[in-house]
């Protein structure tokens, strides 16, 4: 097994360092996974001149799954849109075929405080966002900018999906809830784009293959409410690129800190680019104060669907459950006053505790 490793910018190499320290203790167990290391985002373009190098998409299409820290930072800001460090992102996951983007969200009981909803509205939360990720408004052309009839500058973007677009992601989110609670939630906006009509009618065709999971369907701001007001009534949701952007990241804070929280962007054969979901952080970059436990996770979903090793991926979040029992936090996620350690530290106890998980 290969593993290609991005660290990014900012706090990206701190967090990715700790994942590897992780990944080092179970090779000690017998466990053989080959990693090389590239450039990508602000950092690939400060070695090639891209944010992703040719050299670096060439190592991530020869390995079995990537493992990326974050990208960006104000010193790249200046740049021509394609150069800037979010381009490397959305185009290794075109170029690898990345169509399904998996978010859980998770409250673990020891962070219960850290939410900023209140306790008995989050408790027991644990759901998956499955966020189509190569098609919609974010690809979808035409697109530009152009003056109107009056000279008045306008800009453009085209919300578009293929009805095999849809297919492909609706069943990996039947797939995905058949291995829960049985229950998807498909998420659209049908009474007002024609896309979403596309969608829904894809989606429910779909179903017919999946008699054992409950289908539902709710508008994206009703969805948007309802993650607030009631998040433990959704199992599964499925939903297309910009309306998945969105709701992951609403759907991140109830677990209180996007600290916290790993994903998993596959393809059709279950390649896979696993990331925390946060940001590259420049203002703590350098200082010792990252989460890395949200990359971490995600290496363990690299162990749960990329590498077939379940087994692992559970011993990886028993770890890190066994750290948070014993009351050790970063700052992100530690009560107001309370103690806090570093990157580095928690790291370390993670490599712990990995030590004694039965």
């Amino acid at each position: 097994m290969k593993s290609a490793v991005l660290p990014g910018d900012g706090i990206g190499p701190e967090i990715v360092a700790e994942a590897l320290k992780v990944l080092e203790r179970l090779r000690g167990n017998g466990i053989s996974i080959e990693t090389e290391v590239a450039a990508i985002g602000g950092a690939g373009y400060d070695v090639a001149g891209q944010p992703l190098p040719e050299a670096t998409l060439g190592l991530a299409r020869q390995a079995d799954a990537v493992l990326l820290g974050a990208v960006g930072g104000p010193r790249y800001d200046a740049l021509p849109r394609e150069l800037r460090p979010e381009r490397g992102i959305l185009a290794i996951r075109k170029a690898l075929g990345l169509f399904a983007n998996l978010r859980p969200a998770l409250l673990y009981p020891e962070l219960s405080d850290a939410s900023t909803l209140k306790a008995e509205v989050v408790a027991g939360l644990d759901l998956m966002i499955v966020r189509e990720l190569t098609g919609d408004i974010y690809f979808g052309q035409p697109r530009g900018r152009r003056s109107n009839a009056a000279g008045e500058a306008e800009g453009f973007d085209t919300m578009l999906y293929s009805a095999s677009e849809i297919r492909r992601i609706a069943r990996i989110g039947f797939e995905i809830a058949r291995k829960r609670d049985r229950r998807l939630c498909s998420v659209d906006k049908a009474n007002v784009l024609d896309t979403s009509i596309l969608w829904r009618e894809e989606v429910t065709a779909a179903a017919k293959g999946y008699p054992d999971v409950e289908l539902s369907h709710m508008y994206v701001d009703n969805a948007a409410m309802q993650l607030v007001r009631n998040p433990r009534q959704f199992d599964v949701i499925v939903t297309g690129n910009l309306f998945g952007d969105i709701l992951s990241d609403e759907a991140s804070m109830l677990a209180g800190s996007i600290g916290m929280l790993p994903s998993a962007s596959l393809d059709a054969n279950n390649k896979g680019l696993y990331e925390p979901i946060h940001g590259s952080a420049p203002d703590i970059a350098g200082q010792n104060k990252a989460n890395p436990l949200a990359t971490i996770l995600s290496l363990a979903m690299m162990f749960r669907y990329t590498f077939g090793r379940p087994d692992l991926g559970a011993r990886i979040e028993g770890a890190v459950r066994k750290v948070l029992g014993a009351g050790l936090r970063t700052a992100d996620i530690a009560l107001a006053g309370g103690p806090s350690i570093g990157t580095r530290q928690m790291g370390d106890a993670v490599v712990s505790a990995l030590s004694s998980y039965p």
